[in-house]
């Protein structure tokens, strides 16, 4: 296994054990963006559309299934948790975070290893993941309020 994958995976982990903690915790979800969350469902979901036809290792199938649990879960908490679904402030989350899915699309159309649907959409979502960010910078530039776990996860994260 590369050593640099596994650290990679390791951090991004640790960033979402982060950030669920926080949400779970304190049932709040004060300082995240939504839109950045989706985002990130939205490129897992596209990465990993090989998960039950392309077996590569127990450790690949079960970090595949983490991430998109994960990412699935934190949306999930922010839309639909009775609670915590009131601490987000959709007010300063105004970021058009549709506005970057398209190019990205575009661009893996244009650019990718092989025009196939599986290799196109892994194309999409390296994209996508390289700007899935920007609403979550935004928020926090436009509410100046960082707490803690928030930096800390912004920080994994990038």
């Amino acid at each position: 296994m590369n050593v640099f994958r596994l650290a990679g995976d390791m951090t991004h982990l640790l960033s979402v054990v982060v950030l669920l903690l926080k949400i779970h915790t304190i049932k709040s979800c004060a300082g995240i963006s939504l839109k950045t969350q989706e985002l990130y469902a939205l490129v897992f979901a596209a990465r990993y559309l090989d998960l039950f036809v392309h077996f590569v290792s127990l450790y690949n199938t079960v970090m595949k299934l983490v991430f998109l649990a994960s990412s699935f879960s934190i949306v999930w908490y922010m839309k639909r948790h009775k609670i915590v679904r009131r601490t987000y402030d959709k007010d300063h989350d105004t970021f058009r975070h549709y506005v970057l899915v398209l190019p990205c699309l575009l661009l893996a159309l244009l650019i990718n290893e092989k025009f196939t649907f599986r290799e196109v959409m892994w194309a999409f979502s390296i994209y996508l993941e390289a700007v899935a960010i920007f609403p979550q910078l935004v928020l926090l530039q436009r509410t100046r309020n960082i707490d803690n776990l928030t930096g800390q996860y912004v920080f994994f994260l990038g």
